[in-house]
């Protein structure tokens, strides 16, 4: 029965993922078709095709890298969705020359359906009476002996006001912060009640089974049972929650200070598909919780000014229409192709890295679980 419940939330997961993309290239394809361009496929996605079908002119793919998904629409990217398909001849002489507005439409209409699922999502919740909602707050609840807050002379009943001089009002905020730190000695700013503010330095350390970092240190109780994810039945705060939460990565990547940790603490898709198989075991509002989340940041990702993503379509497009100049096929298609394989090396190694991490945590658990076991018999009336 638990392996049929297993596989049961597996295809919750994939229909979750699933929906995200889909609705995301819908918005290509329903306003491409409005503004009378010329769809030749739409496909869940990428690569070699296994499965296949033509209605009404337009081809329906499931292909097989499930990382994304394409619309096929000659007119505004044909070198770019070639880079997609897995190669060909672009058929140069069927394109039509559009105007860069419709190109524009086009590439925004993608992210937009994103975010116009994660509203919808999110006023759905926000009605939703069995949905659990509430912030954590970063106070410190207890300290594990000899570890590096307690080093630090972090002590409980301590409320974290900053990490590295970041401020943090949530201790999801403060976690986020640590694994941002990469282990460096990092200034605390706690406050303790008698006493003010406080700057202690913590060196965080890493976790061997999850690489992830620590301070060796539990929250206070979590009361209201909320996923992090779910800070606040408000729909416009949990939408800023989840932009919030990418633009501090971003943020992260591109400073020299934090590159290298921010970019270590990465997940990928496998990352990804734990995060909804773990909400939806939760309870299924924190699956909605999280898909809501997944939207908001494919819609922030693909906007980025990369080509091959959507932002890249954008910023072609903005480029015809402020210097009435096209940047030629040939350029767009050796970008989108270059940037293309470079995402791929991006996802493959995400998917070894995360699954190793996966496979270490799991298989450590039956050596943990024995463990447990001893000191339950060693001490029956230990108290945790």
């Amino acid at each position: 029965m638990e392996t049929l419940t297993t596989i049961l939330y597996i295809c919750a997961c994939v229909l979750l993922f699933s929906l995200a993309i889909a609705i995301h290239e819908f918005g290509h394809f329903i306003v491409a078709l409005k503004l009378g361009l010329r769809v030749e496929a739409f496909s869940i996605g990428f690569g070699p095709v296994l499965w296949k079908r033509k209605v009404n002119g337009v081809e329906y793919r499931l292909s097989a890298i499930p990382l994304g998904g394409y619309v096929s629409i000659p007119d505004v990217d044909p070198e770019g969705t070639k880079a997609l398909e897995g190669g060909g001849e672009t058929d140069k002489e069927a394109r039509k020359r559009i105007p860069a507005w419709k190109e524009l439409l086009v590439a925004v209409a993608g992210p937009s359906m994103n975010i116009a699922l994660a509203v919808v999502v999110a006023v759905v919740l926000s009605l939703v009476p069995g949905a659990r909602f509430g912030e954590l707050p970063a106070r410190i609840g207890a300290v594990l002996p000899e570890g590096p807050a307690a080093a630090a002379g972090i002590v409980a009943g301590d409320t974290v006001v900053s990490v590295g001089g970041r401020s943090v009002k949530t201790w999801t905020d403060m976690q986020t912060e640590v694994q941002i730190s990469g282990g460096r000695p990092t200034e605390f700013v706690v406050s303790r009640e008698g006493e003010g503010d406080l700057a202690l330095t913590v060196t965080p350390v890493r976790d061997e089974l999850s690489g992830a970092l620590y301070i060796m240190a539990l929250s206070v109780t979590n009361e209201s049972g909320a996923a992090s994810w779910m800070p606040s039945r408000n729909p416009l705060k949990q939408l800023a929650w989840d932009a919030g939460s990418i633009f501090r990565v971003l943020g992260g990547l591109v400073n020299p200070k934090e590159a290298k940790a921010t970019a270590g603490a990465l997940g990928g898709p496998v990352m990804i598909a734990e995060g909804i198989y773990a909400s939806m075991r939760r309870s299924m509002w924190d699956g909605l919780g999280f898909l809501r989340f997944l939207n908001v940041n494919l819609a922030v990702l693909n906007l980025l000014p990369i080509p091959v993503l959507d932002g890249g379509l954008i910023l072609f497009a903005i480029i015809a229409m402020v210097f009435r100049r096209r940047v030629p096929d040939k350029v767009v298609g050796t970008l989108s192709m270059g940037f293309m394989y470079l995402l791929i090396a991006l996802m493959c190694f995400l998917m070894v890295k995360d699954s190793m991490r996966s496979w270490r945590i799991h298989s450590a658990k039956p050596d943990a679980a024995l463990q447990a076991e001893d000191v339950e018999e060693d001490a029956p009336n230990a108290d945790d």
